[in-house]
């Protein structure tokens, strides 16, 4: 396993190499271009192709979009430290945008569009509220970076062996009765954050710390009081999953995954479809709200196209096509959305109205939504969001690979390369049901 990351690392490092010496020489001067860099099977790529439609008719000028994939924050950013790509927009987490404001690497982005409406103001006024803890070294983040996507970190579980109670609290990962029946998500920080969350409970409850305080500790006590419960939850572990916990989830292999809010929605529903139940809790204790956000980096050769482009992903209706094409949660929060949302979630069955006002604003006080994707304001009230650890990430990633070692056993690593022999055909039937369910929508 070591020597397995050890190669990776070479293999990196290569092509951090050729790309630098790919990068000479080229003609920079490209105003019809407009590169973008997100995550994998992140937005409806059709509206990519509408984008340059829309772009032409609001400003009379050709662009032609270039799509690129990143799939760990850390490689996006090296690539924009480097300070040799020419991203127009990317899409980093919370607290990467954080560490970028820090360092000078993004632009202003201008809000003056002409004549064309502004749909800035669509994001929810709690996605703001959240940005502006930032810590941006003077800087708004506001004034930078626009929300794109946002959700929560819980658990995923399969009701069939594991009661809701079981799972209300972290304390089910050391639950002797999820022995081999429970995968942790390969990402340290959204583990960390939660676990601490946990260990500081009687501080919490006295007042000597806060939730939003909590979020900056790395100290080597607190790494100490994490690295202690990841140790006690280990022998149980089945995997460290980075991305194949919802498929394992789905064929009943596991019973409990520490996941993502979306990768828990895309689970339920391709389980459902299997006959197999699947559910979704934020423990009691409390967890973490993640956001992911567009940016414009400070070497961006097209600012102007890059604006534009936030502001189409901004508008509801094209925020309702990304949300049904990846299953995760817009920070859209205009009454198209909600009513959308609500009635998706009563055709599904949800028949509990939430407390979303925090989201939504007045009114949305008894919703009747999904609550995997919008939790109820109790649950709200109980997170908190992530911070970057500036140097001491290093500390925090020598505590996980301390703790993760080589832990899967022999049948699950079979399982795993029988799962992502699949993946592809699973996720064209996917896409190709999703996007019949949008036509009969639309």
């Amino acid at each position: 396993m070591k020597r397995f990351y050890f190669i990776v690392e070479i293999v990196v490092a290569v092509c951090f190499a050729l790309l630098a010496l790919t990068g000479c020489g080229v003609d920079d001067s490209r105003k019809e271009i407009l590169k973008v860099y997100n995550w994998a099977d992140y937005i409806d790529e059709s509206l990519l192709t509408e984008f340059e439609e829309w772009y032409f008719e609001q400003t009379g000028e050709k662009v032609e979009v270039v799509y690129q994939l990143f799939d760990i924050n850390e490689v996006m950013l090296a690539k924009i430290e480097r300070g040799k790509e020419d991203f127009d927009v990317v899409c980093p987490s919370e607290y990467i945008i954080e560490r970028m404001l820090r360092n000078d690497l993004l632009l202003p982005i201008n809000k003056d569009f002409g004549s064309t409406p502004s749909y800035l103001g669509n994001v929810s006024p709690y996605i703001h509220e959240v940005f502006n803890k930032i810590d941006g070294s003077g800087k708004d983040a506001n004034d930078y970076a626009v929300g794109y996507m946002w959700g929560t970190t819980g658990f995923l579980y399969n009701p069939k062996y594991v009661a809701r109670e079981e799972v209300s609290t972290w304390s089910a990962l050391w639950n002797p009765k999820f022995s081999k029946k429970l995968l942790i998500k390969d990402a340290f920080r959204d583990v960390y954050c939660p676990l601490l969350i946990y260990a500081k409970q009687e501080e919490l409850a006295s007042g000597e710390v806060t939730l939003d305080s909590l979020m900056y500790d790395s100290s080597d006590e607190s790494i100490a009081l994490v690295e202690a419960l990841l140790k006690k939850a280990k022998p149980y572990v089945a995997g460290w999953e980075a991305d194949f916990g919802k498929e394992i989830m789905t064929k009943e292999k596991a019973w409990l995954n520490l996941s993502w809010s979306g990768d828990a929605v895309w689970a339920i529903d391709e389980a459902e479809a299997v006959g197999v139940e699947l559910d979704y809790v934020v423990p009691e204790e409390g967890s973490i709200v993640w956001f992911d956000g567009w940016v414009i980096p400070k070497y961006a050769k097209n600012p102007k196209a890059a604006a534009y482009f936030i502001n189409f992903m901004c508008m509801p209706e094209n925020a309702i096509r990304n949300m049904d094409e990846i299953v995760y949660v817009s920070v859209i929060g205009t009454p198209e959305v909600m009513e959308y949302m609500s009635e998706s979630a009563v055709e599904s069955g949800f028949e509990d109205a939430l407390n979303v006002e925090y989201f939504f604003g007045e009114g949305a006080d008894s919703v009747v939504i999904n609550p995997a994707l919008y939790p109820d304001k109790s649950v709200i009230d109980r997170c908190a969001m992530m911070h970057d650890s500036g140097q001491r990430t290093v500390n925090l990633l020598e505590m996980w690979s301390r703790v993760k070692g080589d832990n899967l056993n022999n049948g699950m690593v079979i399982f795993i390369l029988v799962v992502f022999g699949v993946l592809l055909v699973v996720g064209i039937a996917r896409k190709i049901r999703r996007r019949r369910q949008r036509q009969r929508r639309w």
